[in-house]
């Protein structure tokens, strides 16, 4: 877990209405992707720890024969059952669950997946613990946006949302440290998940790098629902200082795209995925 850092309800409190519109999506294909290097075929269970609004599950749901959707938002589960009747998806579930409560009570799993969540629980507590969960020679599965890709020569055809003085907006209202629920991330969110889970007796890693590249059009609006979907500008952090904030994020949008029209290249989708051992139950 973060250092220094405890978890509690407020850390994405606000932001499930802002997912759909502010997040840009993983690459086209991660769930073939990740299908084609597991051999899924229908049969199974996948648990979708940190599940969000359902961003991950939906798109997988179709490959297993049940998906499970934990999350200790209320308001993230409720954007994902929407989503689930929008799409169509009839074979998932929802638990308003952390990670650090599993098993729960929710049985053997042939797939565990972590998008970009694992770094928010206690990392060494919850692999042991979904090392247990799944079945001999289950994946667990990390799913994120490619860090540090090669820059692409290809130039946007519109600004960039103003990423860097997005930042030090934010941190002028909230302070120099990057907030999280109640507390502070003095040092940053943990890596080298590699570590952590060859300690719980993972093995045999694979990785997947599934290109995206297109450019996705923005507008003002998405970009501000972006910022509103980081735990570290979620809307409760601002209090009565809120329409303030939005006020002046605004007006630096504006000052870079006077249209309030932006662009910017999706991102590639790395998945990682680590094996328990055939013969370990």
């Amino acid at each position: 877990m973060p250092d220094g850092w405890e978890w509690d309800s407020t850390l994405f409190q606000g932001c499930a209405a802002y997912y759909e519109r502010g997040r840009l999506p993983y690459a086209p294909g991660f769930a073939e992707t990740l299908a084609a290097a597991l051999g899924l075929d229908g049969r199974g269970r996948l648990l979708d720890v940190g599940c969000g609004p359902g961003t991950v599950i939906l798109p997988l749901a179709r490959f297993f024969a049940e998906a499970v959707g934990v999350d200790p938002d209320a308001d993230m589960l409720a954007e994902a059952e929407r989503q689930a009747g929008r799409r169509g998806v009839t074979n998932a579930r929802w638990v308003a669950a952390r990670a650090e409560d599993l098993p729960a009570g929710l049985g053997t799993f042939r797939v565990v997946v972590f998008a970009q969540s694992f770094h928010w629980t206690d990392r060494d507590r919850v692999a042991a613990t979904v090392r247990d969960m799944l079945e001999p020679g289950g994946a667990f599965v990390h799913l994120s946006d490619l860090k540090n890709p090669p820059a692409d020569p290809a130039p946007l055809p519109l600004p960039a949302p103003p990423y860097a003085r997005i930042g030090e907006l934010v941190r002028r209202y909230l302070g120099p440290v990057r907030r999280a629920g109640q507390g502070t991330l003095a040092n940053g969110t943990p890596d080298r998940e590699d570590l952590v889970l060859a300690r719980a007796g993972f093995e045999d890693v694979e990785r997947h790098v599934v290109p995206a590249g297109a450019v996705a059009d923005r507008t003002a609006d998405d970009v501000v629902a972006w910022v509103f979907s980081q735990s570290g500008s979620a809307p409760h952090l601002f209090g009565d200082r809120l329409a303030d904030f939005e006020r002046d994020l605004r007006e630096v949008l504006r000052r870079t795209s006077p249209d309030d029209r932006f662009a910017e290249r999706l991102p590639a989708t790395e998945i990682m995925i680590w094996h328990k051992p055939h013969g370990v139950r």
